[in-house]
């Protein structure tokens, strides 16, 4: 037997409508359930931007401007410049194994050439940079899910605002304990590309507040973790306790 939320009314067990009033039975329950869901689907939020979610993983989304921030752009240079040491070291390898120490150093002597060859390259990296900035609106908008295992960078989609990606934060959260079908359905495509670092093969952490980023590297595969500066220490701490194999710096 239940109570009828209409008018108060005792309705037997098995009877769909109040007899006093003709409300649906259990509307009472469906209410608790659909609450109970809601609840469970929000999580613990820890802080103004992270979410502790149900699944026992944290959540939350960063967005930066890619040219007032151009973080993204220092690592293609970075990687662009570490890809030209390599081949002028296996360069001048191959001159000093074949041709001996004077043509290395005839080679040597045209490093002036070679470098602005680099700066060339260089160049290069900005206009397809701000290209690719371009095709994603000028903003570069990143969902991370941080647990005991690792963190994952999960880029959105740009045509998101950052209204409409929290509310798909909430989405994933109840999408991780399998409370979610219709919101969850299409979680994963409002995201490009992703990529999990596993704290276990982390060998280099590396802190830097001035632009809000933390470095998470493994052996061949290096990570790149943003947070907003009020959680920037919280991230930065929960990361390095949990990389017990990393040289951390910052």
């Amino acid at each position: 037997m239940s109570i009828c939320t209409n008018c108060g009314q005792k309705i037997p067990k098995g009877a769909k409508f109040c007899s006093n009033c003709g409300a649906p039975a259990g509307k009472e329950k469906k209410a608790a359930v659909a609450d109970k869901e809601k609840e469970l689907l929000k999580g613990q939020r820890i802080s103004e931007n992270i979410y502790l979610c149900p699944d026992g993983a944290y959540r939350w989304i960063y967005e930066f401007d890619m040219v007032k921030n151009p973080v993204l752009l220092f690592t293609v240079w970075r990687v662009m410049a570490m890809t030209f040491a390599i081949v002028m070291i296996f360069v001048c390898g191959l001159t000093l194994i074949e041709g001996g120490y004077d043509d290395l150093m005839d080679m040597l002597g045209h490093m002036a050439g070679f470098g602005i060859l680099l700066l060339v390259m260089m160049g290069i990296g900005v206009i397809a940079y701000l290209i690719v900035a371009q095709s994603y609106g000028w903003k570069y908008m990143v969902l991370f899910t941080m647990d005991e295992k690792g963190v994952e960078h999960r880029q959105m989609k740009s045509q998101f605002d950052k209204a409409r990606a929290m509310g798909w934060l909430t989405a994933a959260a109840g999408l991780a304990t399998g409370r979610v079908s219709a919101a969850g359905a299409g979680a994963l495509a409002a995201t490009r590309d992703s990529s999990i670092s596993v704290f276990e093969y982390v060998k280099k952490v590396k802190a830097v507040r001035f632009s809000n980023v933390i470095y998470v590297n493994q052996m061949l595969f290096h990570n790149q973790v943003y947070t907003s500066r009020e959680d920037f220490d919280f991230v930065r701490d929960y990361i390095m306790k949990h990389c017990r194999n990393a040289k951390c710096i910052g």
